[in-house]
């Protein structure tokens, strides 16, 4: 017998013929399924085997006066768990009542060399489950059914977008600069055109030079790399969508934001009310907007229009809140804040917005206030799950926040963005007035209720000693 022959005459799926048992149970065709063995036990003459395809699971009954001696022999001597299996006969239900079916012929499809991990132990090991993700998912229901429901969440977020109008564009990987977001990129040498590449950290610049190019609409769901640390929140390489509406605007964004949010939600689990870190959200009815200045001054007592950089460093020492003595107005205000955030409601999202015009060099600063930006943060759970912004499309200003963002990269900030002046090119021809906003896997993890790295297939690991 070939044991890796390269076709099957499978007839049915096993879900198809449990769906359909009473009506293909009636017919004289016979039925030809197949899977990977799950369990194979022997009585005597008999043997009941349960196979798995990628839709269900069936038993399958071996009776040596049916499939002859030879073959059955041949299956009790050489036919292992684990081992992938074509089975042709005839459906019944047992004494027990289960639907099965009697084999009249079988052959093996792909024999299996090594022995799978016991169904009742499993894998146990968290790093064996991430590095050998293909037998957690085997040997896990809840695992596989994460991973249906992650497909299910990117897919209707796209079908969203689509029906709303917008058109799905792939913008490069490898970048000259990086840029969009504050992040350490890596670094790859293109050997063809002889100089350095960066994995890109964000897809906003490129799909914004579509904005200039005339498209009104635009947005991608890709894979982006950030050379940073690894936690609950944050992996290195992962998905985000990232979408940009020209002539939108940052009202309007946050009611389609919270349409978008819902949609998806009750598409990927069924329900607007997630649990998940051991607290229920709320995500249906309008979200609540929360002044980022506002909140940091009812909680810290720092009015931010007028603290000086030393007002905010005596606030860090005297909470013993540690920090690098090197960290510009920016960074000491977002590590204060951090300590703020947990004042916000965990039980619904709300939308957070008048942020400092130092903590965004990509947001347009808002007209009536221009030491505050236009960007909102969904904030659920006590952390951030989606960002978004209303555009800086004034070229001049983006330059300026450009460089200053290069003095910090000078002075050693290794996330601080660099000069992109092929971007200021492309804006200074002019880009539209424009609302944009990104979500990653993060948002994906937190509705689960899993760690983020759980809800990557793959994720980077360390070598294995």
């Amino acid at each position: 017998m070939d044991p890796y022959p390269s076709s099957t005459s499978r007839t049915h799926s096993n879900k198809e013929v449990i769906e359909d048992f009473d009506k293909l149970s009636q017919q004289s065709e016979p039925v030809t399924l197949v899977g990977r063995i799950r369990s194979l036990r022997t009585m005597g003459k008999l043997a009941f085997a349960h196979i798995e395809d990628g839709t269900a699971k069936i038993q399958v009954l071996f009776k040596s006066d049916n499939i002859g001696d030879d073959q059955f022999n041949f299956l009790l001597e050489n036919i292992d768990i684990g081992d992938f299996i074509e089975a042709t006969g005839s459906l019944f239900i047992t004494k027990t009542n289960e639907k099965t079916l009697q084999a009249k012929n079988y052959k093996l499809l792909a024999k299996s060399l090594l022995p799978l991990p016991s169904e009742h132990y499993g894998l146990n090991d968290e790093e064996t489950r991430l590095r050998k993700r293909y037998l957690d998912i085997l040997l896990n229901p809840e695992v596989k059914d994460l991973f249906v429901k992650s497909a299910k969440f990117w897919g209707s977020m796209r079908e969203f977008l689509v029906k709303k109008g917008f058109l799905e564009l792939e913008m490069p990987v490898l970048e000259p600069i990086p840029g969009g977001a504050e992040a350490e990129p890596f670094i790859t040498h293109h050997n063809a055109l002889d100089r350095d590449f960066y994995l890109r950290i964000s897809l906003e610049l490129p799909l914004k030079k579509m904005l200039v190019a005339g498209f009104e609409k635009v947005f991608e769901i890709g894979r982006i790399f950030r050379n940073e640390g690894i936690d609950t929140e944050h992996l290195q390489d992962y998905t985000q969508m990232e979408f940009y509406w020209a002539y939108g605007d940052f009202e309007k964004l946050m009611q389609f934001l919270q349409d978008m949010y819902q949609y998806i939600i009750k598409e990927t689990f069924g329900t607007l009310q997630i649990q998940s870190r051991g607290m229920t959200c709320d995500w249906s009815g309008q979200w609540e907007r929360v002044s980022y200045i506002d909140l940091f001054k009812k909680q810290t007592g720092i009015d931010l229009s007028d603290a000086s950089n030393d007002d905010l460093r005596k606030y860090l020492d005297k909470n013993h809140i540690k920090y690098d003595p090197g960290f510009h107005r920016g960074k000491l205000i977002d590590t204060i804040f951090k300590t703020v955030r947990s004042s916000i409601p965990l039980d619904k999202p709300v939308f957070l917005i008048d942020q400092p015009v130092e903590l965004e060099p990509l947001a347009k600063k808002d007209p009536k206030n221009p030491k505050i930006v236009q960007r909102l943060q969904i904030i659920a759970y006590g952390t951030e799950l989606g960002k978004g912004f209303g555009e800086l499309n004034d070229p001049v200003d983006q330059r300026a926040r450009f460089e200053e963002q290069m003095q910090r990269r000078e002075a050693g900030d290794k996330e601080a963005q660099m000069i992109d002046n092929d971007y200021l090119e492309a804006m200074e021809y002019g880009m539209p007035p424009a609302a944009g906003f990104g979500v990653s896997q993060r948002l994906f993890a937190f509705l689960a209720d899993k760690p983020i790295r759980e809800t990557v297939i793959f994720p980077p690991m360390k070598s294995e000693k």
